[in-house]
């Protein structure tokens, strides 16, 4: 569900009610006087929430779905629970998109340093430290002995936990952060997800109301940033080195002790599994998985699930024994040598 820490719910409403004030009554479901009380992801949603099925890559997590109500696809009707009422449209994304702006207005959103009276006065812990021209939001909380530098800002509802180290010139929004975290100067967290609708035509905006959850130890490398999920949340693990100037986007789920280079970029909904190494200015193509103990070298590109204990290199990324293999072929052909 939503964090209404960061995202005000304007709800709850019926079903029929939310339909009716988008002007979609063809699209009533059977039960219209089912309440809303929320939006989030398949797999978490309860009988009171409304969810989203647009693609088959969902098919498992729709067949397992305790939503109250889901947007869907047509040709995903036939794996929707019984126990679930069905809102049928050929665009679910743009159908979801509205109701998610219905239900957490643009205007009620938490920004950075937003004025949420309801959070009430930030939380301090002792021996916190706070530099010079730093701004902390309504409803923060700091915990014993963190350090804040210089300007930086921490929004509206976000908590930092004990003996952290916050750089200057930071930006925090939308986040939860655990004990023993460092975080360089410049680093920027909880910011919007690059999610958009009709791209390249009306690039209409997602909403993303999720969040930015980081475990214990992690530590951000300067001018790092990290988008908040759009509904669920992106994660980052315990033990977990991220260097500077690396991108994770919306929804990334990030394991234990992993690496991640400078110049990195992770497109939304890449899932690293615990211990992988990312040389410098890997990419991810996003909605894929890299396996556990994997080790992805230098510039390659990453465009499909690996299992735990690969060895990728290149673009787009492969084996690495192919890797090296096709470029000495390669070679070969170059020198006139043709016994390949």
């Amino acid at each position: 569900m939503v964090d209404t820490r960061f995202h005000r719910f304007a709800g709850p409403f019926t079903i029929g009610a939310i339909l009716s004030s988008l002007g979609r009554g063809d699209l009533l479901p059977p039960s219209l006087d089912l309440m809303i009380e929320g939006a989030t992801d398949l797999d978490l949603a309860s009988s009171s929430e409304i969810a989203l099925a647009a693609h088959t890559d969902y098919v498992e997590q729709l067949k397992a779905t305790s939503a109250g109500v889901v947007v869907i696809l047509p040709a995903l009707l036939e794996h929707l629970p019984k126990s679930s009422a069905p809102i049928v449209t050929d665009k679910p994304h743009h159908l979801f998109a509205d109701i998610l702006d219905l239900l957490y207005p643009d205007s009620t959103r938490s920004v950075i340093a937003s004025n949420r009276e309801d959070l009430g006065a930030p939380i301090l812990e002792r021996d916190v430290s706070i530099g010079s021209n730093v701004v902390v939001g309504a409803g923060v909380e700091i915990g014993r002995g963190t350090i804040i530098g210089a300007n930086t800002v921490i929004g509206a509802g976000v908590t930092i936990g004990r003996n952290c180290i916050i750089g200057a010139n930071c930006t925090i929004d939308c986040s939860h952060i655990g004990n023993e975290v460092v975080i360089h100067s410049g680093v920027r967290i909880g910011t919007e997800g690059f999610g958009w609708l009709d791209f390249g035509r009306a690039n209409r905006k997602v909403p993303q109301l999720g969040r930015v959850l980081i475990q214990d130890g992690v530590e951000i490398g300067a001018n790092s940033t990290i988008d908040r999920g759009a509904l669920g949340d992106t994660m980052i693990g315990e033990g977990t080195k991220i260097d500077n100037l690396v991108q994770i986007g919306h929804n990334c789920r990030i394991g234990r002790n992993c690496l991640v280079a400078a110049m990195s970029g992770l497109s939304g909904t890449t899932v690293l599994e615990d211990g992988v190494l990312l040389g410098g200015g890997v990419g991810t193509s996003g909605h894929l998985t890299i396996g556990a103990g994997s080790v992805v070298h230098g510039r390659a590109a990453v465009t499909k699930d690996w299992p735990a204990g690969s060895k990728l290199a290149g673009a787009p990324a492969q084996d690495i024994r192919d890797f090296w293999r096709e470029l000495a072929t390669t070679r070969k052909l170059a020198k006139g040598d043709k016994r390949g």
